[in-house]
């Protein structure tokens, strides 16, 4: 169903937001340019809650395609000094010089709300099975303090990152998995900061085959660089971990191939004991940490698990709405097909807008991630076209809200090229070397790994290829200008294409 108008005047309701991440805080920039009152609703007691928790992540993304464009509006008349266009945030870097800033300017933060908690929604005096009358009812938005808030329109941007996939196969809870839920991590835990101790020196199993896993793998083997006794174990519940690798240099989609070639590595150096086609059945606890058992019977046992399978919308809070859900990616059905990731990645997605994204519940979206359901290949530039679009729709605006964009690069904005070319360029410039010298080790590294004693020995044969001082290259394989530290098969990795690709971002 089209958006329909809403009033001009003070006296409008305003356009509920549900969320105040970046897709949520640029939904309030659009609407504030278009002159709409609006109200932003988030849950937790800061801002950007959820991406605060994968802060030590860094983003796939250069920072021209993390801002929105009516967001650094705003910023720039506020004389705000914006990051450079080509750097690679963290998702704390994205929060603190972009959200925070944009979250305290006075045409936001007079209408934003912390710690309110949406817990459901309806229309004012009616149920789901109403009908005439329906679309002329304001929407009636209640908290978890038992607050009713009255809104002409509701722009969900709540995300995916508190519902993700259990560990259980089936897309169920494993069984045990809840009496296990103290020993299981869910996807990307700071390896390398707050969360280190409990997996230094200790064995843990990551289940999963997407971006959130690759990385987790990656920070555990540098983990295990400094903490000795470190092992891990990737459990993939296909039969063959090709897909996950998929296809590396042949595959068309370059981010996914990327991944692939950096996680074989990682497999066919020994950093990581690869199990394939384990579908985790059930989750016991033992006297010495945790079992996995698979539908097959077989066992991992381990001293933590991290459950990176991914994450799924939770439409429960709009219950009492009329919603049109795809049933296999739990998206609309019309935002389905263009979305599918058996098609496609996240620099592929035709871009939508206002249209694609309602439902019969007249001017209720979802956006953000939680608008592409199961799929995981959103990206923030898309999420912003989306509210620009539903601005302009429910300011009337149809000419504006049908003209939809995407600029994004050819092959997409989720190419790991991006971190590797700028973790190159930061070792190139500390010592003094041309910038191409980090990446052309780094690949006559791993072309002489599989016949090498050692990672040691190979950075060693790879320097004396390029006429490059030894004791040099093992500290560029190593991340670190201390000499003597071991060269590291994560470290060579994020010097290449293989970081992980991620459309994370």
């Amino acid at each position: 169903m089209r958006a329909a108008p809403l009033d001009d005047g003070e006296s409008a309701l305003p356009v509920v937001v549900i969320g105040a991440g970046p897709v949520g805080l640029a939904a309030a920039a659009h609407l504030h340019e278009r002159g709409l009152p609006f109200l932003v609703l988030e849950a937790g007691d800061e801002v950007a809650a959820s991406v605060r928790q994968w802060g030590h992540v860094g983003i796939f993304s250069p920072w021209r395609y993390d801002i929105d464009a009516a967001a650094r509006r705003l910023l720039d008349a506020a004389g705000w000094a914006a990051p450079a266009d080509d750097a690679l945030p963290t998702g704390a870097q994205l929060v603190e010089e972009y959200l925070q800033p944009l979250a305290k300017l006075p045409a936001i933060a007079a209408h934003l709300r912390l710690g309110a908690r949406v817990v459901a929604m309806s229309r004012v005096g009616v149920d789901r099975v109403r009908t005439a009358g329906r679309t002329d009812l304001p929407f009636v938005v209640r908290l978890a303090d038992g607050t009713d808030i009255t809104a002409g329109a509701v722009i969900d941007a709540s995300g995916t990152w508190r519902t993700p996939n259990p560990l259980g196969v089936n897309g169920l809870l494993a069984h045990g998995e809840d009496q296990a839920a103290d020993l299981i991590d869910h996807a990307l835990p700071d390896m390398l900061g707050a969360d280190r101790d409990p997996h230094a020196g200790r064995h843990t199993i990551v289940v999963g085959a997407g971006h959130s896993a690759a990385n987790t793998l990656l920070d555990l083997a540098r983990l295990a660089r400094t903490a000795p006794g470190t092992r891990i174990t990737w459990a993939v519940r296909g039969g063959s971990a090709q897909r996950a690798f998929g296809g590396e240099d042949a595959d068309q989609l370059p981010a996914r191939g990327a991944l692939g070639s950096g996680l074989r590595t990682l497999v066919d150096t020994g950093a990581v004991t690869l199990v394939q086609g384990f579908g985790v059945h059930t989750v016991r606890r033992t006297a010495g940490g945790i079992t996995l058992v698979a539908a097959d019977g077989r066992i991992l046992t381990g001293d933590r698990v991290v459950s990176a399978t991914g994450f799924r919308p939770d439409h429960s809070i709009a219950g009492e709405l009329r919603l049109d859900l795809d049933p296999i990616l739990g998206c609309t059905r019309t935002l389905a097909d263009l979305i599918d990731p058996n098609e496609h990645s996240c620099g592929t997605v035709r871009p939508h807008g206002h249209k694609e994204l309602a439902h019969p519940e007249a001017n209720y979206y979802a956006v953000g991630m939680k608008s592409y359901g199961r799929a995981p290949t959103f990206l923030m530039a898309t999420g912003y076209e989306q509210v620009r679009s539903i601005a302009a729709a429910l300011a009337g605006d149809v000419a504006a809200a049908d003209d939809v964009r995407l600029d994004l690069p050819e092959t997409g904005v989720c190419s790991s090229s991006l971190v590797a070319d700028n973790a190159a360029r930061e070792i190139a410039a500390r010592f003094g070397l041309a910038q191409d010298v980090p990446r052309k080790l780094a690949a006559a590294t791993m072309a002489l790994l599989p016949t090498a004693a050692s990672t040691g020995d190979a950075v060693r044969a790879a320097a004396q290829q390029m006429g490059l001082d030894s004791e040099i290259a093992l500290q560029i394989a190593a991340l670190t200008d201390q000499p003597g530290a071991p060269a590291s098969v994560a470290g060579l990795i994020s010097l290449t294409p293989a970081t992980g690709g991620s459309c994370r971002a």
